[in-house]
């Protein structure tokens, strides 16, 4: 973990985290008590719907606690890091109150691929409109 955030993370959870898959096959990594508030959102969700429930399953499903060492390091479970192909380089990206990590290859690839993308819109289902992930 980047030296800018170690002392936010131990402020803000002592270094207790909690590190999930996303859709786009990189990891989502939250402070604990983010990571709470987000699980309750989710299992709030309406199960009878198919997309809900998938979400429910990848994220809440996957979820697994982890702690930054003493170097600010985080040990990766082999599934989530097989889960995101993160071998050698990866990238950390700071999104507010959680972080991605990616391997690097897939993000330059799907960087570039949303910097060239034409805006359309996604039908999302009206229960995930509103919902803050």
């Amino acid at each position: 973990m980047p030296n800018r955030y170690r002392e936010r993370l131990q402020e803000r959870c002592q270094g207790q985290l909690v590190v999930t898959v996303d859709r786009d096959q990189c990891l989502l990594i939250y402070p604990q008590p983010d990571w709470e508030e987000i699980e309750r959102k989710l299992m709030k969700l309406p199960t009878l719907n198919e997309q809900a429930r998938r979400l429910q399953r990848l994220m809440v499903g996957h979820a697994t606690d982890i702690e930054l060492d003493g170097h600010g390091r985080l040990l990766l479970p082999q599934q989530l890091r097989e889960f995101a192909s993160l071998d050698r380089n990866g990238v950390l990206l700071g999104q507010g109150n959680r972080f991605e990590l990616w391997d690097e290859q897939r993000w330059t690839q799907h960087r570039d691929a949303w910097l060239q993308a034409v805006d359309t819109p996604v039908g999302l289902p009206a229960e995930l409109e509103t919902l803050s992930l």
